[in-house]
Protein backbone atom coordinates (compact mmCIF):
# COMPACT_ATOMS: atom_id res chain seq x y z
CA UNK A 1 0.00 0.00 0.00
CA UNK A 2 1.20 3.61 -0.51
CA UNK A 3 0.34 6.83 1.60
CA UNK A 4 -0.91 9.59 -0.76
CA UNK A 5 -0.25 13.11 -0.26
CA UNK A 6 -0.72 16.60 -1.62
CA UNK A 7 2.23 19.42 -0.48
CA UNK A 8 1.72 22.47 -1.72
CA UNK A 9 3.45 26.32 -0.74
CA UNK A 10 0.13 28.76 0.21
CA UNK A 11 0.52 32.29 1.45
CA UNK A 12 4.36 31.80 2.15
CA UNK A 13 3.78 28.47 4.07
CA UNK A 14 4.02 25.08 3.00
CA UNK A 15 0.95 22.90 3.43
CA UNK A 16 0.51 19.12 3.37
CA UNK A 17 -2.73 17.41 2.92
CA UNK A 18 -3.09 14.07 3.57
CA UNK A 19 -5.36 12.43 -0.06
CA UNK A 20 -5.14 8.85 1.11
CA UNK A 21 -3.72 7.46 4.13
CA UNK A 22 -3.47 3.75 2.50
CA UNK A 23 -3.80 3.63 -1.07
CA UNK A 24 -4.00 -0.13 -2.43
CA UNK A 25 -3.47 -0.04 -6.32
CA UNK A 26 -4.53 -3.52 -6.68
CA UNK A 27 -7.78 -2.21 -5.56
CA UNK A 28 -7.95 0.92 -8.17
CA UNK A 29 -7.44 -0.84 -11.74
CA UNK A 30 -8.64 0.65 -14.50
CA UNK A 31 -8.30 -1.61 -17.72
CA UNK A 32 -7.78 -1.42 -21.17
CA UNK A 33 -10.89 -1.89 -23.17
CA UNK A 34 -11.07 -5.13 -25.00
CA UNK A 35 -9.61 -5.50 -28.53
CA UNK A 36 -10.68 -7.11 -31.83
CA UNK A 37 -14.10 -7.00 -31.62
CA UNK A 38 -15.90 -9.48 -34.30
CA UNK A 39 -19.69 -10.56 -35.06
CA UNK A 40 -21.23 -13.15 -37.46
CA UNK A 41 -24.84 -13.08 -37.67
CA UNK A 42 -27.35 -15.87 -38.85
CA UNK A 43 -31.07 -15.88 -39.60
CA UNK A 44 -31.56 -17.46 -35.71
CA UNK A 45 -28.73 -15.53 -33.47
CA UNK A 46 -25.61 -13.25 -34.06
CA UNK A 47 -22.58 -14.14 -32.16
CA UNK A 48 -20.10 -11.62 -30.72
CA UNK A 49 -16.57 -12.47 -29.33
CA UNK A 50 -13.78 -10.17 -28.37
CA UNK A 51 -9.80 -10.75 -27.17
CA UNK A 52 -8.53 -9.71 -23.74
CA UNK A 53 -5.23 -10.00 -22.35
CA UNK A 54 -4.95 -14.43 -21.64
CA UNK A 55 -3.61 -13.53 -18.04
CA UNK A 56 -6.58 -11.82 -17.16
CA UNK A 57 -9.56 -13.54 -19.38
CA UNK A 58 -10.58 -15.91 -16.27
CA UNK A 59 -11.15 -12.72 -13.51
CA UNK A 60 -12.47 -10.72 -16.02
CA UNK A 61 -16.39 -9.90 -16.24
CA UNK A 62 -18.04 -7.77 -19.31
CA UNK A 63 -20.95 -5.79 -20.71
CA UNK A 64 -22.26 -5.56 -24.34
CA UNK A 65 -24.15 -2.38 -25.44
CA UNK A 66 -25.50 -2.50 -28.84
CA UNK A 67 -27.73 -0.58 -30.82
CA UNK A 68 -29.86 0.32 -33.68
CA UNK A 69 -26.60 2.21 -36.12
CA UNK A 70 -28.84 5.27 -37.08
CA UNK A 71 -29.71 5.60 -33.52
CA UNK A 72 -28.32 6.98 -30.02
CA UNK A 73 -25.71 5.08 -27.55
CA UNK A 74 -27.99 6.72 -25.11
CA UNK A 75 -30.92 3.99 -25.82
CA UNK A 76 -28.58 1.82 -26.43
CA UNK A 77 -29.65 -2.14 -24.94
CA UNK A 78 -26.83 -3.39 -22.52
CA UNK A 79 -26.27 -6.90 -22.46
CA UNK A 80 -24.31 -9.71 -19.71
CA UNK A 81 -22.68 -12.87 -20.60
CA UNK A 82 -23.19 -15.44 -18.53
CA UNK A 83 -20.07 -16.64 -18.15
CA UNK A 84 -16.28 -15.01 -18.01
CA UNK A 85 -15.77 -16.41 -21.56
CA UNK A 86 -15.17 -13.43 -24.26
CA UNK A 87 -18.39 -14.28 -26.29
CA UNK A 88 -21.91 -13.56 -26.21
CA UNK A 89 -25.11 -14.49 -28.22
CA UNK A 90 -28.02 -12.10 -28.86
CA UNK A 91 -31.34 -14.56 -30.19
CA UNK A 92 -32.44 -13.35 -33.66
CA UNK A 93 -36.02 -12.24 -31.94
CA UNK A 94 -33.98 -9.44 -30.21
CA UNK A 95 -33.15 -8.04 -33.89
CA UNK A 96 -35.01 -6.60 -36.37
CA UNK A 97 -34.48 -8.03 -39.93
CA UNK A 98 -33.34 -5.79 -42.26
CA UNK A 99 -31.70 -3.03 -39.95
CA UNK A 100 -27.88 -2.46 -39.16
CA UNK A 101 -26.42 -2.82 -35.64
CA UNK A 102 -23.33 -1.94 -34.10
CA UNK A 103 -21.95 -2.90 -31.08
CA UNK A 104 -19.27 -2.47 -27.88
CA UNK A 105 -17.98 -4.19 -24.92
CA UNK A 106 -16.28 -2.86 -21.85
CA UNK A 107 -14.69 -4.84 -19.39
CA UNK A 108 -13.72 -4.75 -15.71
CA UNK A 109 -12.48 -7.32 -12.42
CA UNK A 110 -15.21 -9.60 -11.94
CA UNK A 111 -17.05 -9.17 -8.50
CA UNK A 112 -15.86 -12.49 -7.29
CA UNK A 113 -12.34 -11.77 -7.43
CA UNK A 114 -10.93 -10.99 -3.70
CA UNK A 115 -7.39 -9.72 -5.14
CA UNK A 116 -8.18 -7.16 -7.69
CA UNK A 117 -10.69 -4.64 -7.64
CA UNK A 118 -11.65 -2.00 -10.92
CA UNK A 119 -13.84 0.37 -12.17
CA UNK A 120 -15.16 -0.21 -15.73
CA UNK A 121 -12.98 0.16 -18.77
CA UNK A 122 -13.62 2.40 -21.29
CA UNK A 123 -15.84 0.96 -24.54
CA UNK A 124 -14.00 -0.96 -26.85
CA UNK A 125 -13.98 -0.46 -30.69
CA UNK A 126 -17.60 -1.17 -32.35
CA UNK A 127 -18.68 -4.14 -34.57
CA UNK A 128 -21.40 -3.88 -37.34
CA UNK A 129 -23.47 -6.45 -37.74
CA UNK A 130 -27.28 -6.84 -39.22
CA UNK A 131 -29.73 -10.01 -38.89
CA UNK A 132 -29.63 -12.67 -41.89
CA UNK A 133 -32.77 -12.94 -43.71
CA UNK A 134 -34.69 -16.05 -43.42
CA UNK A 135 -34.36 -18.66 -46.55
CA UNK A 136 -36.98 -18.86 -49.08
CA UNK A 137 -38.08 -21.97 -50.48
CA UNK A 138 -36.91 -22.70 -53.45
CA UNK A 139 -38.96 -22.70 -56.99
CA UNK A 140 -38.05 -25.85 -57.07
CA UNK A 141 -39.69 -27.13 -53.61
CA UNK A 142 -42.94 -24.57 -54.70
CA UNK A 143 -43.50 -26.47 -58.02
CA UNK A 144 -43.66 -29.85 -56.60
CA UNK A 145 -45.68 -28.90 -53.81
CA UNK A 146 -48.00 -27.46 -55.92
CA UNK A 147 -48.15 -30.43 -58.31
CA UNK A 148 -48.16 -32.80 -54.86
CA UNK A 149 -51.45 -30.79 -54.23
CA UNK A 150 -53.29 -30.68 -57.21
CA UNK A 151 -52.07 -34.29 -57.84
CA UNK A 152 -54.80 -35.34 -54.88
CA UNK A 153 -57.94 -33.35 -56.13
CA UNK A 154 -57.44 -34.14 -60.10
CA UNK A 155 -57.33 -38.13 -58.99
CA UNK A 156 -60.20 -37.67 -57.21
CA UNK A 157 -62.23 -36.55 -59.42
CA UNK A 158 -61.20 -38.25 -62.56
CA UNK A 159 -62.31 -41.67 -60.59
CA UNK A 160 -65.30 -40.19 -59.39
CA UNK A 161 -65.98 -39.50 -63.48
CA UNK A 162 -64.58 -42.30 -64.40
CA UNK A 163 -66.87 -44.10 -61.81
CA UNK A 164 -70.38 -42.66 -62.80
CA UNK A 165 -69.58 -43.07 -66.67
CA UNK A 166 -69.23 -46.48 -65.74
CA UNK A 167 -72.32 -46.76 -64.16
CA UNK A 168 -74.59 -44.86 -66.37
CA UNK A 169 -72.62 -46.83 -69.28
CA UNK A 170 -74.12 -50.10 -67.00
CA UNK A 171 -77.60 -49.34 -66.70
CA UNK A 172 -77.62 -47.98 -70.29
CA UNK A 173 -76.78 -51.26 -71.54
CA UNK A 174 -79.34 -53.11 -69.27
CA UNK A 175 -82.60 -50.85 -70.37
CA UNK A 176 -81.41 -51.26 -73.97
CA UNK A 177 -81.13 -55.17 -73.33
CA UNK A 178 -84.94 -54.98 -71.93
CA UNK A 179 -86.23 -52.83 -74.88
CA UNK A 180 -84.60 -55.37 -77.14
CA UNK A 181 -84.95 -58.78 -75.89
CA UNK A 182 -84.08 -60.42 -79.53
CA UNK A 183 -80.31 -59.30 -79.12
CA UNK A 184 -78.23 -61.06 -81.86
CA UNK A 185 -74.76 -62.53 -80.37
CA UNK A 186 -72.44 -59.44 -81.76
CA UNK A 187 -74.75 -57.27 -79.38
CA UNK A 188 -74.15 -59.33 -76.37
CA UNK A 189 -70.72 -59.61 -77.33
CA UNK A 190 -70.16 -55.83 -77.80
CA UNK A 191 -72.33 -55.49 -73.91
CA UNK A 192 -69.73 -57.94 -72.43
CA UNK A 193 -66.56 -56.16 -73.51
CA UNK A 194 -68.13 -52.53 -72.46
CA UNK A 195 -68.93 -54.03 -68.89
CA UNK A 196 -65.56 -55.18 -68.85
CA UNK A 197 -63.71 -52.05 -69.61
CA UNK A 198 -65.46 -50.16 -67.57
CA UNK A 199 -65.05 -52.91 -64.20
CA UNK A 200 -61.35 -52.33 -65.08
CA UNK A 201 -61.55 -48.64 -65.17
CA UNK A 202 -62.66 -48.40 -61.63
CA UNK A 203 -60.43 -51.29 -60.41
CA UNK A 204 -57.40 -49.34 -61.70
Amino acid sequence: GYRVSLQGNFFGRNHTYITFPEYNPREHIKLDPPFNIQSNATASKCQIWWSVPWYLAEILQYELQYKEYSTSWEIALNKTPSSSLPQIEIEATELRSGITYIARVRCKVSENEDSYHSQWSEWSQTTVFQRAGVPKPSEKILNTRTIQFLFIPLSFSTLIYIFWNCKLSSRYVIVWQKASPALTFPHQLLSFIHSTICTMGILR
